[in-house]
């Protein structure tokens, strides 16, 4: 597999399998070791907003007015990772949220992913934690100004660096 798809979800809640949905997919194409494309859209799923998952992210229920359905959203993402391995911070989680959605849809969801939670958990032991940002941090330095973490485009493209990085490491 040449192509590489990080991708990061944001929810209504912590819990697919209690009906929390995604309402915000970013995803960012690796190809020869470099960022190439993105996909990102806010998604309108009719389901509330849990009040401390809009704390981390900050979407709201306003903000999904008039966005696309998870009916035309994930047919496009569906083509859009076509044929790529794909990429996650804490991956199981957003593995867990993308196969509900896609099932949901009636579209089949075969991925292999790899997470870099657990590559930093791996070729980072001694750092404090394991979150996106402080290995980003750790790994570049400050997280670029215009970045804003929780959000899903921005979590992916995090996640695509830190992966593409610690192949780089590992490679040596």
């Amino acid at each position: 597999m040449n192509r590489i798809c990080a991708i990061d979800v944001e929810t209504t809640g912590l819990s697919a399998r209690r009906g929390d949905r995604v309402i915000e997919v970013g995803a960012v194409i690796i190809e020869g070791g470099r960022l190439s494309d993105t996909f990102h859209t806010l998604v309108r799923t009719g389901v509330p907003i849990n009040p401390h998952a809009m704390a981390v992210h900050g979407i709201t229920e306003e903000m999904l007015a008039g966005k696309p359905s998870p009916h035309d959203v994930y047919p496009e993402l569906a083509r859009f990772m076509k044929g790529c391995r794909l990429v996650a911070h804490n991956a199981r989680f957003d593995m867990d949220f993308l196969k509900s959605e896609f099932t949901l849809q009636g579209l089949p969801f075969k991925h292999p992913y790899d997470c870099t939670l657990i590559l930093s958990r791996k070729g980072l032991p001694n750092l404090a934690n394991h979150k996106l940002m402080t290995v980003y941090t750790h790994l570049f330095g400050k997280v670029p100004d215009h970045i804003r973490l929780h959000r899903a485009l921005a979590d992916a493209t995090l996640a695509a660096q830190i992966w593409l990085k610690l192949r780089a490491l590992g490679s040596r």
